[in-house]
């Protein structure tokens, strides 16, 4: 087979990923939930009451944050989702002021977006310690803490820089801290259990709260806006689909603060997974939803190894192979004109620094969640180095040999094929490598907009604070790299000519 037909099949392959992409998402109502673990019980919930209503459904977990969800949810990606309404109101809809009689259905309609009625459970921000030092500072409001300005403060991501979260708190009540570290917010726990940090942003529906012993700080200015749960649906579903309606409704002002608190901590203790603790709740309403046997968080994410690494595999591979075939012509370009060159490489570099979350946040309005926005950032951030090892791969050539070349009387294509090309190989293939095993880390985080992989039992881990989860996707992903490693060392023995291989 020659190489234009291999370049032909490939390129049919990648064109085909989008349509094979749009006809492998899932029929019926997809529900989605943010990567906390009340997220994904309230989409567990809401996604068995459609089964059980007659409804096709299917949960897609841990998603993302608000921002990346209702992004999906205006693309068509997601039909609900489960929120609040103080993060709808300030952080979703950007509104600022007082919003005690804001109609939120009527600010949602024009999105063609519906809320469903409070599902009878608040779950506001509050900013928390540790009861043992929150007593010796005799600190039981968050005004208190202008006092005491060399605390440690660190928070969640998310609220670090939403306009509800840090920001307000700083600028309300004139606190003097600097600013604080972001991190993950299960880890906020873990940081304030080792005095990492003094002060932290929690959710008064978390167990944590009271397994780490935290004393909840008084919003004493009452900042913090409510935050009643509810769920953000597309009215065109509910027009399709009438039983996502009557499961909203059936939901709707059932679930008691004490009642999340309550299936929070049983899949915090490893009791109930989210799906069975969904399912008994449902049964203590009467609801009989179908079984969900729980076989413990390690068990299920064992089971899930070979799905995780057929997925993973793709999100590697596909880009790479795109990367070959569009960066190496175009690394060959740039090196035979140079001012071309150097616009396509600063262009290619700039693309290198975009950070990736923030990438993949950017590119799903474009191609909606899972496969497509991943595959997508993977072949954006794999692009620079085998482009620039090409076009530094041959412009490294001594004048010398390209000079003998053309005293041959090659054309231009043969020397490229029968001189450059196999003396800048050494460099070319190192290129390719370095993409490949950038692609299986980064690949990692493509869980975050459903895409799958190593990255979502990392993802599950860290969010329950399960080591041995964590490391069902770490350890795979790590060996995948060394693989990677392995199998370049061959090819490089069978690709460069011998006297330009690396020295053993």
């Amino acid at each position: 087979m020659t190489m234009r037909k291999i370049l032909g099949y490939v390129l049919l392959v990648c064109a085909c990923l989008p349509a094979a992409s749009a006809l492998s998402r899932p029929r019926g109502v997809v529900v989605a939930s943010k990567t906390f673990t009340e997220a994904v019980i309230l989409g567990e919930a809401l996604t068995q009451l459609l089964n059980v209503n007659g409804v096709p459904a299917t949960h897609t977990a841990s998603l993302g944050d608000s921002p990346i969800l209702w992004k999906a949810l205006l693309n068509g990606e997601i039909d609900a989702y489960g929120d609040y309404t103080g993060t709808v109101i300030r952080e979703t809809l950007g509104v600022k002021g007082d919003d005690r009689n804001f109609d939120l259905a009527a600010a949602l309609a024009p999105y063609g977006v519906g809320i469903s009625r409070p599902l009878g459970f608040s779950n506001v921000y509050i900013l928390g310690m540790r009861a043992d030092k929150a007593r010796a500072l005799n600190i039981t409001k968050i005004s208190d803490l202008r006092h005491h300005p060399k605390l440690k403060l660190g928070f969640g991501n998310d609220f670090a820089d939403r306009q509800d979260g840090w920001p307000l708190i700083q600028r309300r009540y004139h606190l003097p801290h600097k600013t604080p570290k972001s991190m993950e917010h299960q880890i906020t726990y873990r940081a304030l259990a080792t005095g990492d940090i003094d002060v932290s942003n929690l959710y008064s529906t978390d167990a944590e709260i009271k397994a780490y012993d935290i004393v909840a700080l008084e919003d004493d200015l009452q900042v913090f806006p409510a935050y009643e749960a509810i769920f953000l649906y597309r009215l065109d579903t509910a027009a399709k689909y009438p039983g996502l309606l009557r499961s909203l409704s059936h939901i709707a002002g059932n679930i008691a603060q004490k009642d999340m608190i309550s299936m929070n901590a049983a899949v915090r203790d490893g009791i109930e997974s989210e799906a069975s603790a969904a399912t008994n709740f449902l049964l203590s309403m009467g609801i009989q939803a179908k079984p969900r046997k729980h076989v413990g968080r390690l068990a299920e994410s064992l089971k899930g190894t070979v799905d995780d690494t057929l997925r993973h595999l793709m999100l590697v591979f596909i880009p790479l192979i795109l990367n070959i075939v569009v960066a190496l012509p175009l690394g060959v370009l740039a090196a035979r004109h140079p001012t071309f060159g150097s616009v396509i490489l600063g262009v290619v570099s700039v693309a290198q620094t975009i950070p990736s979350l923030a990438l993949l946040v950017f590119l799903i309005p474009l191609l909606g969640v899972g496969y497509p926005p991943a595959l997508a950032a993977l072949f954006i951030y794999g692009t620079l180095p085998i482009m620039k090892n090409t076009y530094e791969g041959i412009v490294g050539i001594p004048p010398s040999l390209k000079e003998s070349a053309q005293a041959l009387g090659l054309s231009s294509w043969r020397r490229l094929l029968e001189v450059e090309l196999p003396l800048a190989s050494p460099l070319i293939i190192a290129g390719i490598k370095v993409a490949a095993i950038l692609n299986v880390g980064t690949a990692t985080l493509g869980a975050i907009i459903g895409a799958g992989g190593y990255g979502e039992p990392i993802l599950e881990g860290v969010r329950h604070d399960d080591m041995g989860v964590i490391l069902t996707g770490a350890v795979p992903a790590a060996l995948m790299a060394l693989g990677i490693q392995l199998a370049f060392g061959w090819l490089e023995k069978h690709l460069i000519p011998r006297g330009l291989r690396p020295a053993n």
